[in-house]
């Protein structure tokens, strides 16, 4: 085993509305750092429309987006850079299914999210899916570390 890490990886991760709201911020961060992956930067936001709509720019046209846009401009959001070997795809799995009612018990979302029916789905956090869109996302959320 040397010392150099295999596939060293940053990833954005959203606490999203619901999460702040029933407390979560915590039990998110608690799972980062017990997974030994480092937290390089944390900060509260308050979204704007444009930020959303660059973050979820392949979504704007979509019927449900009004939605989203309001379900996150409904409070602050927690965003996180994180970093350490394979987090995108780690965190993901740490995160669970998009739908809550799809997440086992054991992620964040089978633990601290489920369905509220029709409307935007609430699922506590949302994480990168690859290195580019890490590196779009924490451009949108942490232009002054870009």
């Amino acid at each position: 085993m040397g010392d150099a890490p295999m596939n060293e990886e940053r990833t954005l991760i959203l606490v999203k509305p619901d999460g702040v709201q029933c407390g979560h911020i915590g039990h998110v961060i608690s799972r980062i750092e017990n997974r030994r992956y480092e937290i390089k930067a944390l900060k509260m936001v308050n979204p704007t429309k444009e930020q959303l709509r660059q973050h979820y720019s392949e979504l704007v046209d979509k019927p449900y987006y009004p939605g989203i846009e309001e379900f996150m401009t409904s409070g602050p959001i927690v965003a996180i850079i994180a970093e350490g070997d394979e987090i995108i795809e780690t965190f993901r799995k740490m995160a669970g299914p998009t739908d809550p009612t799809a997440a086992p018990a054991g992620t964040i979302r089978g633990d601290y999210a489920r369905s509220w029916g029709p409307g935007p789905i609430k699922n506590v956090v949302h994480s990168s899916d690859s290195a580019e869109s890490a590196t779009k996302e924490i451009k949108i959320w942490f232009p002054e570390r870009s």
